[in-house]
């Protein structure tokens, strides 16, 4: 690769990520060993990927960015902040409103990333000639070992990245290319003796340091996870309905960070601290327009009202059952089965006894049944 001493290609790259709104550009080879493929297999093997089986499936393409793509010869590693106005735990104090995490309350970041992702690599190639591959969380691409290998930050005890710069508060973006670029340094990892993030965690989703399982984690449980939440997470789950910032909002390295300066990164007012009551009145067409261009709309309006309702159980708030009361009859079995278990919390024995009585012999799908029995 020829560059002149007055514009390095590095450097033209870095200016046009900046240009085009990304907080962090740095680059890495892909060359050497990948060290991350040890830790998912061991991830893998431990089952601690639950339900997610395209984790599994994906492995081998997992195992080294190279198997995504033989030809590539390096990685720009992207950061943009979506570091929040407000302390995100705060709204935990609030039971009757809705805890969304806060990567989810603005436009989904997988489009805001992928179409600045997409300008620059258009921009790579009219620039440089150069073929180009771009990634956004939803390809089996490691970024968080690459951008810590790019020096973008480090993988925090939590397993995310932090950054100097802007906490744990960075949305990553990647592009493979066939350029051979000089490599930053590496981050150093420098949590020290701190495990504040380990320690928050609402239902101890770490075996360890630097470990996950996922199957104990509420963004899996709220997010991924199917059918009902199991049992011994629903109390822990308290009003949190979609994710968990809990391990990102406590870590120390969030003093350094700035507020997001872009409104597509901001959360929308109405998905702050939105009320439970309101969420749980959801129908389809109401809960897509709702969650226009948020990723919340992913899981779709019978996932989330399941988790509405289990936040309406721990709000032990009475004048929230009559919600979960007008859900006993809803189309989804899902949302049947949490409007039990939130009727369970809210009512006295005598009162859920006699709504059991009316209700159990209409009732034919074996996960509302179990509901009921339990």
């Amino acid at each position: 690769m020829t560059t002149s001493t007055s514009e390095r290609t590095e450097d033209l790259i870095r200016a046009e990520a900046q240009t085009l709104g990304f907080d962090l550009c740095r680059f890495t080879a892909i060359e050497a060993e990948w060290i991350a493929s040890q830790r998912l297999a061991e991830f893998i093997d431990a089952g601690r990927h639950g339900e997610m089986a395209w984790i599994a499936e994906t492995q081998e393409r997992r195992s080294n960015p190279k198997a995504m793509w033989p030809d590539a010869r390096s990685a720009i590693m992207l950061g943009m902040n979506y570091g929040p106005d407000h302390d995100p735990l705060a709204v935990l104090a609030r039971p009757a409103c809705g805890a969304i995490s806060v990567y989810a309350q603005g436009d989904d970041y997988h489009d805001v990333v992928k179409t600045r992702l997409k300008a620059l690599a258009r921009w790579l190639g009219a620039r440089f000639g150069a073929e180009v591959k771009v990634f956004v969380d939803t390809a089996p691409l490691l970024e968080k070992p690459l951008a810590e290998q790019a020096g973008l930050g480090w993988q925090g005890k939590h397993t995310n990245l932090v950054s100097r710069e802007f906490g744990s508060w960075l949305f990553l973006g990647s592009i493979l290319t066939t350029l051979e670029l000089e490599a930053d340094a590496p981050s150093a990892t420098t949590c020290g003796v701190c495990h504040a993030c380990l320690d928050i965690c609402p239902t101890q989703a770490f075996p360890a340091p630097f470990q996950l399982d996922a199957r104990r984690c509420i963004s899996y449980l709220t997010i991924e996870l199917k059918g009902p939440i199991p049992r011994e997470f629903r109390k822990a789950l308290g009003n949190r309905i979609y994710g968990c910032d809990d391990c990102l909002a406590v870590c120390p390295w969030n003093k350094f960070a700035v507020v997001a300066n872009e409104q597509k990164l901001r959360a929308r007012t109405a998905l702050h601290a939105p009320s439970l009551g309101q969420l749980a009145r959801l129908d389809d067409a109401a809960f897509r327009q709702l969650f226009t261009k948020s990723p919340v709309k992913r899981i779709g309006r019978d996932r989330f009202v399941r988790n509405v309702l289990y936040a309406i159980g721990n709000s032990r708030d009475p004048a929230l059952a009559k919600e979960a009361l007008a859900l006993l009859d809803d189309a989804s079995a899902v949302v049947r089965s949490a409007a039990v278990w939130a009727l369970s919390q809210l009512l006295d024995d005598a009162a859920f006894a006699e709504l059991k009585r009316r209700h159990l012999a209409n009732e034919h799908e074996p996960l509302v049944l179990a509901e009921w029995a339990s």
